[in-house]
């Protein structure tokens, strides 16, 4: 186990303690994330069906999924052998039956035929198919929304697990200084991607890395006037922008950043616009400390860009931390009008005012920690437009 069994124990005390207020007696957790923040399982078993079943009345939740991934529940979580169910193979991906058969057999013969039962409605390992086989199985049963209850309990981050963001944060400087370095004209972004990789897993002398959430997203040229494009098979060209998201990451634990190069020199607007958001990512990152409410750090960063030419109609920061794919994001606070959330020590936040417009692009991002006056970055990369 990553974690000493008393904090698992404090997460699942907090879990269902926020189950209580919604009226849950049951909660089906299918996202990964959260598997592993209640229970330590960590295995790339997500593309089949599994999840926690948690009873609001018992110490310890039901890990169900694949047989042949059950092994890794005994290896990776605290639970005890009959907390660990995994169903035969004839479940999986089949049109005539479904692993939520097994999950409904298992809540009914528990006794909780009845009752009320949350699941993670919008989350991207739940699907209609798994509700309707739940609701068939268990025509009693009241079925309601238990989605992002999990995630706002992870929200406030051990000194652990802070731990190994900031060890995440040591391989986020090795990967983001591996781009910029071998970024130059006649190369292949591929090329670079894969070094990128190289270094993402390498890790440092001391611990190696894990894979990302999310790809390294590294477009160039036009292709930076969109937010999510990656490496291709071109070659970077003199006078081009590249934009560089990348992570580093340990025990499923991210610290990201973003960053962007231009090979040659930049043009006046491109200029303008690096200025204005590095300006505006410094206020902001000097703004946040606990306290204050997440739609305050957007108002901070409009001042900081008022009079300029710098338009910013998306959010400009969101929670992350433990993940896996196909996002490092925690899906609760974003830096956003109307985001009430109070900062609290211990929440950790990437900070990306990124920009895109129907010419270029540039992201400059900063991933931090709440502390008890203000906040601290997890990696230290020089906030600038890197001139090749």
């Amino acid at each position: 186990m990553l974690f000493k069994l008393s904090e698992y124990c404090r997460r699942m005390e907090k879990t269902r303690a926020a189950m209580a207020e919604k009226g849950l007696d049951i909660l089906i957790v299918t996202d990964p994330a959260n598997m592993n923040y209640l229970t330590g399982y960590d295995g790339w078993s997500f593309y089949v069906h599994q999840g926690l079943v948690l009873f609001q009345d018992r110490d310890q939740p039901i890990w169900f999924g694949r047989q042949q991934d059950s092994n890794g529940a005994r290896i990776t979580t605290w639970l005890d052998e009959d907390h660990i169910l995994g169903y035969e193979d004839h479940y999986v991906q089949s049109r005539t039956v479904h692993p939520y058969d097994v999950v409904a057999d298992l809540i009914q013969q528990k006794g909780f035929g009845s009752k009320k039962i949350g699941v993670e409605k919008d989350n991207y390992y739940f699907t209609a198919r798994c509700l309707e086989h739940l609701k068939k199985g268990l025509p009693n049963a009241g079925f309601l929304d238990g989605e992002l209850i999990v995630n706002w309990v992870r929200c406030v981050k051990s000194p652990s697990e802070l731990n190994y963001m900031k060890m995440a944060g040591q391989i986020l400087e090795r990967v983001m200084d591996t781009a910029v370095r071998l970024i130059e004209p006649g190369v292949r972004e591929g090329d670079v991607a894969a070094e990128v990789y190289r270094a993402m897993i390498s890790g440092t002398p001391e611990f190696t890395g894990d894979y990302s959430a999310i790809i390294p997203i590294m477009p160039s040229g036009k292709r930076t006037t969109t937010a999510h494009l990656s490496w291709t098979d071109r070659r970077y060209k003199k006078n081009e922008i590249i934009l560089l998201e990348l992570s580093g990451c340990k025990h499923r634990y991210h610290a990201p950043l973003s960053r962007t190069v231009i090979t040659g020199r930049p043009d006046p607007e491109l200029d303008g616009i690096s200025k204005t958001v590095i300006q505006g990512l410094n206020r902001v990152v000097d703004f946040i400390r606990p306290g204050i409410q997440a739609r305050e750090i957007e108002e901070e960063w409009r001042r900081s860009i008022a009079g300029s030419r710098v338009v910013k109609e998306s959010r400009i920061g969101y929670a992350f931390g433990l993940n896996y794919p196909p996002d490092w994001g925690e899906h609760t606070i974003s830096l956003r009008p109307g985001d009430l959330t109070v900062l609290e020590p211990g929440m950790t936040i990437h900070v990306m005012p990124g920009i895109w417009t129907d010419t270029l692009g540039f992201e400059c991002s900063e991933a931090v920690y709440v502390t008890e006056t203000g906040c601290e970055t997890f990696s230290r990369v020089p906030r600038q437009l890197f001139i090749k």
